[in-house]
Parts: structure tokens; C-alpha cells; sequence
């Protein structure tokens, strides 16, 4: 509709301002944010819980393998502690000759499969070294999640 006074034609308006379009993105951007923080919060948690239950099986397996096998852990040749501790020895002897895991878990941090075996006289490094998705010492026996960094509560993952 238009109408008309004095020099100027007016115009019933049915636009949204430049200002209201301005208020409605920051409003989404906002939103997104939030939701953007609450998914990633989520997924770190689920990594955490993935983690610490692959960390229950690796270490559930390491301890029925010593006890089917006179209380020597996985990773020494033919179950003889003197002998060097390997994680090629490791994988064959918990996931291709025995059978206890189809395959090794992976690292939900860094995605990696692969572990690290120290030997009978290194020590665990202070901190996750990375490069594999576990660490293990099979004098102790114990096994670790290879990765930096800490979790919501402020524990290393190193330390789970």
C-alpha cells in the first residue's frame, strides 16, 4: 500500500532491518556454540569411559594369560621371563596363537592399536612418551594408556 504525503511516497514495510538480522545470527551463532561445546564434551567423555574399559580388557587378558601360563606374562619367548620382552612376541602371543583377543583395542585418543613393551629393566617414562596406543611392562605386570594429557578431572590419562 501506498501512500503519499507531500513530496514523499511511504511504504508499509515488511522486512526485517539490518539490526534485527544482526541479532537473530548472534543469537544462532551463540546457540552453536553451545552446542558445539556440549557434543565435544561428550565425546571426550565417551573416549575417557572407551579407554578405561579397553584398559580393563588389555590388563584382564595380560592376567588370564599369566595364569593359564604359570604366572608369566605375555610378551617373553616361549613364556620365559629371561628371555627380552617384545610386542611383536605380545601380539602373538594374545591375539594370533592364543586367541584371547581377535585383535589388540585401539587407543580411542590417538586411534592406534599398537603397543609399546618395556623391557624387565626400563622403567615406566614419567610422562605418555605417545607414538602407540599402549604401554606395557610385563615384569610387573601393568599396562598403561599410551597418551598425554589429562581428563576432566585433572588425571593423566597415563595414570588410568
Amino acid at each position: 500500500m501506498y501512500a503519499f504525503q507531500g513530496q514523499r511516497m511511504m511504504t508499509d514495510k515488511k522486512a526485517f532491518t539490518l539490526i534485527e538480522v544482526m541479532v537473530v545470527v548472534l543469537i544462532l551463532g551463540i546457540l552453536a556454540v553451545n552446542v558445539i561445546t556440549t557434543i565435544q564434551a561428550y565425546a571426550t567423555e565417551t573416549k575417557e569411559t572407551t579407554s578405561k574399559e579397553n584398559l580393563r580388557i588389555l590388563r584382564g587378558i595380560i592376567q588370564l594369560y599369566s595364569a593359564k601360563n604359570g604366572d608369566v606374562p605375555p610378551s617373553y619367548t616361549d613364556n620365559d621371563p629371561t628371555q627380552p620382552a617384545s610386542s611383536i612376541i605380545f601380539v602373538q602371543q594374545v591375539v594370533q596363537d592364543e586367541h584371547y583377543l581377535a585383535k589388540l583395542p585401539k587407543n580411542p585418543f590417538n586411534e592406534l592399536n599398537t603397543i609399546t613393551v618395556l623391557g624387565n629393566d626400563e622403567e615406566f617414562p614419567a610422562e605418555a612418551p605417545g607414538g602407540t596406543g599402549w604401554i606395557y611392562k610385563p615384569a610387573i605386570p601393568e599396562a598403561r594408556l599410551n597418551y598425554p594429557g589429562t581428563d576432566g578431572d585433572g588425571i593423566r590419562y597415563y595414570d588410568y
